[in-house]
């Protein structure tokens, strides 16, 4: 399955969750939230299995001033 994650396409063996997908890229759980084609994906839909052609980004907090 093909999907672009930050800009980036990657070739994802199917079926993984969200969850399993940030784990499979090495990118954490914790502190991050997860967009999908634009759109904040809440934590309790991570569990939901990626489809082919999904778009997310993975934006993390950032602290400064």
């Amino acid at each position: 399955m093909e999907l672009t994650i930050n800009g980036d396409t990657h070739e994802i063996a199917a079926p993984c969750t969200v969850e399993e997908l940030l784990d499979r890229l090495g990118l954490p759980c914790e502190g991050v939230a997860v967009a999908l084609d634009g759109f904040v994906l809440p934590r309790s839909r991570w569990g939901e299995h990626v489809r082919d052609g999904w778009a997310l980004e993975v934006l993390t907090a950032v602290q400064g001033g």
